[in-house]
């Protein structure tokens, strides 16, 4: 078990990048409600309060009871976390005049508080809020004020306790990350999490949590599943069995690659070919979250079957990362979209869940599997969406449809390769509009189908920018989509950035 950080979280959009932050500082950390606590504090050695959509004084805010952890660990808040502290314990909180937002900088700094150690006046910060403290309560000390907001940082006096009104997460403030690792540093943390770490540890659980059953993973070909393959395997070897559902939404001969792909890694694996199965159950719905239902319905279905044909198999593995569990259950209440790992599973089971790479993000996976001596092109591979290519047709699925989207995905990404941009980008594919538009072929006129190009950098899939390709790249894509696959006849690319969007369509 690692030693932690415990980071509750309090609404904020920038929860997760808390997080990130401490795993770049090879500490280990976990994002818990709020509300929740571990009860089991063996090995926190320290938390941090998130920010949040709300005021201290509104009646809807997120409220915690912090009286078995202040005192008892070093804390550190962060925004909505550092005003909740100060009003909680008899500090004034109002309205800011003007919403601060944006860029400032650190005005006066106590030099000789451990939190701003190797900070000096003058720093970049970023501020987020609409409410400041305009007076601390007893026992509370200033160490930190910019020209506008006088009590940006705190120290709580006999007590491990600081608070910040600005965001140190955040790639503008320039000495957070500084800022965090003092705070690992006040906790006494060792900073001993990495990779190499990890597969120990995890391997080392896997052994004693599953022993001798037998489990059945949910192998997809992308990076996440496979590393989770392959971590089992490591741990339980011939126990794992491996199925590879081809749900005919699958890119464009992923099947065959798919299963060629892992001989080299000794993975019992058993293809099932189910196309016509998850066809008919997708026919005619159109609700992308429906979708995504059915389609996460349909996998537990066909893994129970595949178990039943094995003998004693008591698990059912998945590929589940950070922020698809992020994503899913939003602490505000309001889910952005279910993922199939996740948010698709029926109420009732007869197989228990083993999400061995639950709490990793996505580059963190592929740090673990070259650790595990994967194949660099199975590393590298880009995101796939669970339900495939049915969240990337807008509408109800057809087979026309699918292989229409197959087409123009295959040369796409292919021309990505070739032109050496696969590697630049974080995920790409195309999405088959629900729209027709008139064009001329020759000397007739035309009326089909138009394909959005998406494209993206991000290091996490929780922000995200679209990738500025070169415009004679865009150009032959569009091109060659048009010239070559029946039914299309325009190309659109998708210049949106997350947030506001999210980086599939559905």
């Amino acid at each position: 078990m690692f030693e932690k950080i415990i980071i509750l979280d309090f609404g904020s959009q920038t929860t997760q990048l808390i997080g990130r932050r401490l795993r770049e500082l090879n500490e280990y950390c976990e994002i818990v409600p709020y509300n929740k606590f571990p009860a089991d504090t063996s090995h926190v050695k320290g938390v941090i309060l998130s920010g949040s959509p709300y005021s201290v004084y509104d009646p809807a805010a997120f409220k915690a009871d912090l009286s078995h952890i202040r005192g008892t660990f070093p804390v550190l808040g962060i925004c909505y976390g550092a005003q909740f502290m100060a009003y909680t314990a008899g500090g004034d909180v109002q309205p800011a005049d003007s919403r601060e937002y944006g860029r400032a900088n650190l005005a006066y700094i106590d030099g000789g508080d451990p939190l701003f150690r190797g900070i000096a006046p003058g720093s970049q910060i970023w501020m987020s809020h609409g409410d400041t403290i305009t007076r601390l309560p007893a026992g509370f000390r200033k160490i930190a004020s910019t020209k506008d907001v006088d009590f940006a940082a705190y120290r709580v006096e006999g007590e491990p306790t600081w608070g910040v009104q600005f965001h140190p997460e955040v790639f503008h403030s320039l000495d957070g990350t500084r800022l965090l690792g003092n705070f690992l540093d006040i906790c006494g943390a060792s900073r001993d999490w990495s990779p190499a770490s990890f597969v120990e540890t995890t391997v080392k659980e896997l052994k004693e949590k599953l022993g001798d059953d037998k489990v059945v993973l949910a192998l997809s070909g992308g990076v996440d599943s496979s590393v989770a393959a392959v971590l089992l395997n490591k741990a339980i070897g011939r126990n794992l069995t491996c199925v590879f559902v081809d749900h005919g939404l699958l890119r464009k001969n992923e099947f065959e690659n798919v299963l060629r792909d892992y001989e080299h890694l000794g993975l019992n694996v058993i293809g099932v070919n189910a196309k016509e199965r998850f066809y008919k159950a997708l026919a005619g719905v159109t609700d992308p979250e429906r979708k995504r239902k059915i389609i996460g319905t349909g996998f537990i279905d066909v893994f129970e079957e595949e178990a039943g044909k094995l003998q004693d198999v008591k698990w059912l593995a998945q590929g589940t990362i950070y922020p698809d569990v992020i994503e899913s259950l939003s602490i505000t209440g309001t889910t952005i979209k279910s993922h199939h790992n996740v948010g698709g599973l029926p109420e009732k089971m007869n197989l228990k869940l083993c999400e061995p790479l639950r709490l990793l993000f996505k580059d963190e996976v592929r740090r673990v599997g070259t650790e595990l001596g994967m194949m660099p092109h199975l590393i590298k591979r880009h995101p796939f969406p669970g339900p495939g290519l049915a969240v990337r047709i807008l509408g109800d699925i057809t087979e026309e449809k699918v292989r229409i989207l197959q087409d123009a995905d295959d040369i796409f990404i292919s021309a990505l390769r070739e032109w050496g941009l696969y590697d630049t980008v974080w995920q790409a594919g195309v999405i088959l509009l629900p729209v027709r538009s008139v064009g001329v072929m020759g000397d007739e006129r035309t009326y089909e189908n138009a394909v959005a190009l998406r494209a993206v950098t991000s290091t996490d899939a929780m922000t995200a920018d679209w990738a500025q390709l070169p415009y004679d790249f865009l150009a032959k894509v569009s091109n060659d989509i048009i010239n070559k696959v029946k039914g299309v006849n325009r190309v659109v690319y998708d210049i949106s950035s997350k947030p506001p969007a999210t980086i599939e369509w559905e």
